[in-house]
């Protein structure tokens, strides 16, 4: 796993920064110009996306038009890709035909009911913590949870942004900690640590940054009410969510996951009464909600391809490995490396791949712990992806919750905490423990 990008062994300036200019012209289109004009819905993230492919085939030199479309179709292609597309036709599938029946309904109903209105975020937050350290994934926990925040949200008149975006912080804290997530994988494999002795340096930065998230979830105004509770149908239309989440804290792959909660949701809807024709309508319906979601990811990943493929990778971890020294700037230049080439694939475990090998050298030269740089190599990834606008976990929370991907940002308290925790820990070199040789 210990492999980054050799097809550009030198990049010059120019061509690096050629090769990373789609990249930041999708930023300004999207995030700067949207911040500026104070509307995230004006500019849709599907344009700004088409805009900065086009120029990225545009800049890619050397090559013939078919030779740069073949090199993004490919790079959109990836079997990791239409994997993710698998997830969101079932996902869109499940969600339409979960609330066409009522279980949705149903189950925020109950939810409202048992918990006061104050503790439903962090109820939610805790769970998305719980899920994904379990599971050691985030896309299966926003995959469980968000539906369920979007709604709670609708039905009881809160900030559906503030909400989902607890789910999302959850949901990265257990990504980044789990025995079994990918990113903790290729950390210690590529630092040569044991995956117990990162979880003990990774605690030291993730659960301060939790506590801190779960004190701020309580005192920050969800706008969840108790008047906006509907009439509880049937109990038994709980089960749908319960078994996709029993599923899921199990570990079961999550496409078998949302199969699963399909099947009994077809069950459940049949018995109380729906038609099958009409319930396969529901679950198009899902489907064809999903079609933007699909555009985007295929476009972004499409265009980081041609990023890579023109040395904008290489040209980063170039520049940022020049100039290192001291433990504190090694610590610093590994933190920065992740999250550059983070933004650059929108794909955290690939992050890591990308710069381990060079993370690893940069450890050894500077005699840094393995331990601490596997932990900051995997939750510099995991506060990146969770910022990003384009990574797949928040297009996917945000497209089933009916919202702009860039309208959780505001609220995502847990990704900054934890990236607090970790500046202060590369300033103060706290743990000591963690730091020595």
């Amino acid at each position: 796993m210990e492999k980054h990008d050799s097809a550009h062994t030198s990049v010059t300036t120019a061509r690096g920064l050629l090769s990373l200019s789609p990249v930041v012209l999708f930023l300004l289109l999207y995030l700067v110009v949207s911040a500026i004009i104070g509307d995230f819905y004006k500019i849709p993230i599907a344009v700004a996306l088409a805009i900065a492919c086009v120029w990225s085939i545009a800049t890619f030199r050397g090559r013939t038009l078919h030779e740069r479309i073949d090199t993004f179709s490919r790079s959109a292609g990836h079997a990791d890709i239409l994997y993710m597309i698998w997830i969101f036709v079932l996902a869109g599938a499940f969600a339409s035909l979960a609330k066409q029946i009522g279980a949705v309904e149903v189950t925020v109903g109950l939810t409202l009911r048992i918990f006061p209105p104050e503790f439903i975020v962090p109820g939610l937050f805790i769970a998305a913590c719980f899920i994904s350290l379990s599971i050691g994934t985030s896309v299966g926990t926003v995959v469980a949870l968000s539906p369920l925040a979007a709604e709670i949200a609708h039905a009881g008149g809160g900030n559906t942004a503030f909400i989902v975006a607890a789910v999302l912080g959850g949901a990265f804290f257990g990504d980044n900690l789990s025995f079994i997530s990918d990113t903790t994988i290729a950390a210690t494999r590529t630092q040569g640590c044991k995956m117990g002795d990162k979880f003990k340096a990774n605690l030291w930065l993730a659960l301060p940054a939790a506590c801190i998230s779960l004190a701020a979830y309580l005192f920050i105004p969800s706008g969840v009410t108790e008047t906006a509770v509907a009439e509880a149908g049937s109990v038994w239309l709980v089960l749908p969510y319960l078994i996709i989440i029993a599923l899921a804290v199990c570990g079961v792959n999550v496409t078998i996951v949302l199969c699963c909660g399909i099947v009994a949701a077809l069950i459940l809807g049949f018995a109380t009464g729906a038609y099958p024709v009409d319930m396969l309508g529901f679950m198009g319906s899902g489907i064809d909600s999903m079609g933007n979601l699909i555009i985007i990811t295929l476009l972004a990943a499409g265009m980081l391809g041609v990023v890579k493929a023109t040395g904008g990778i290489t040209f980063l971890l170039n520049s940022l490995t020049r100039r290192t020294s001291g433990k504190k700037g090694a610590q610093g230049c590994i933190a920065v490396l992740v999250s550059a080439v983070n933004i650059c694939t929108a794909n955290n475990t690939v992050a890591i791949i990308t710069v381990g090998s060079i993370c690893r050298d940069i450890a050894n030269r500077f005699h840094l712990d393995p331990r601490k740089t596997a932990s900051l190599l995997d939750t510099c990834s995991c506060i990146t992806q969770c910022l990003i606008p384009y990574g797949a976990q928040t297009l996917l929370a945000t497209n089933l919750a009916g919202i702009t991907p860039a309208a959780p940002w505001p609220y995502l308290i847990y990704p900054w905490a934890l990236a607090a925790c970790v500046i202060l820990s590369v300033i103060t070199g706290y743990p000591r423990k963690f730091n020595r040789q």
